[in-house]
């Protein structure tokens, strides 16, 4: 079968490509095609010999705005990557250094994201993850054959979460495999709440989601609402557990299980707080982790005082456990 691709432009700055590309090589992305004008100033302004002609095309480069390009599936993982793309860039422009990125302006196919976000929907279907979830996007109807699962309904907005990526599905496969009644869970970097509630679906006795962007927090009280989770159930909190320890201490301790489904960096970055939000014996779930970054997490957490449990992999992405 031919794959249809789509095609992503992102609008920055020359000094921020190459972290621009190291971060979205994190989220899956494979292959760039950048636009540099300082670069082709500099070209410009230091050739060697004598050019009798330069093409017209390659002229209008000085001209252009930096940009990098890349392609993504045109299916349900590459819709899924482009909601983390999206996350991604939304943490950006929020952040303290947010004017080295430029705009960030995202087109895709030449066409603004707003009206694919009209199509994306399309991709998201019910699915059913480990032995008892049913995934069920918001307006799908439940097949008649999956109606002895437990189902888990979610409506991600613009926030990463819908499981369909691997990561998420691999997360809470290995969540399902240590919850127990009862458990306290933090879900960091929580994009649509999948993984909280999940594990409240599962039986755990509530469950406290956290994210840097103010929409995911927003998508995650609604998914918590119509899994009929009350509030007294479930927390949510936005900011930056990195930098803010005021929001630290909001979050609290002696939780049983943390998931985090984010990127390497950041889970690296974090390393050395989660042990402080743990019981003794909690368990650690991190995902997100293109398979080639897995040994460099997993030796940081082991740094950190962490015992690997087990590591899934699917399709270049892996998962671990650790406690």
């Amino acid at each position: 079968m031919n794959l249809n691709w789509i095609e992503v432009k992102i609008m920055t700055e020359t000094p921020a490509l190459e972290i621009l590309c190291a971060m979205l090589t994190d989220l899956g992305v494979k292959g760039f095609v950048t636009q540099d004008k300082e670069s082709f100033q500099e070209f410009l302004e230091n050739k060697q010999g004598q050019w009798d002609y330069i093409d017209q095309d390659l002229m209008g480069l000085a001209d252009c705005q930096t940009s990098v390009t890349f392609y993504l599936p045109d299916d349900a993982q590459g819709a899924e990557q482009m909601l983390a793309v999206k996350n991604l860039l939304e943490q950006l422009k929020i952040a303290e250094n947010a004017g080295f990125f430029g705009s960030l302006e995202l087109f895709t196919n030449s066409v603004k994201e707003d009206d694919w976000a009209n199509n994306w929907k399309q991709y998201f279907k019910p699915l059913p993850v480990g032995k008892n979830l049913l995934i069920k996007p918001s307006w799908e109807e439940i097949p008649e054959e999956q109606n002895q699962r437990i189902i888990l309904e979610i409506d991600p907005a613009s926030s990463f979460g819908t499981g369909q990526h691997h990561t998420t599905r691999l997360c809470l496969e290995l969540l399902e495999e240590v919850i127990q009644k009862q458990d306290k869970i933090l879900d960091l970097g929580c994009g649509s709440g999948i993984l909280s509630i999940g594990g409240i679906l599962l039986g755990a006795e509530s469950a406290t989601a956290v994210d840097i962007v103010e929409n995911s927090v927003r998508t995650a009280v609604e998914n918590a609402g119509k899994n009929h989770i009350p509030p007294e159930q479930y927390r949510v909190y936005c900011g930056d557990i990195c930098q803010d320890s005021g929001l630290r201490e909001k979050i609290g301790g002696d939780y049983n299980l943390i998931c985090a489904n984010i990127v390497a960096d950041v889970l690296i970055a974090m390393a050395g707080l989660f042990r402080g939000f743990l019981k003794p014996d909690g368990y650690l779930i991190v995902s997100g982790i293109i398979s080639e970054r897995a040994d460099e997490v997993i030796s940081v957490l082991e740094q950190n005082g962490f015992v690997k449990i087990k590591m899934q992999e699917r399709d270049g992405w892996a998962a671990v456990l650790l406690n």
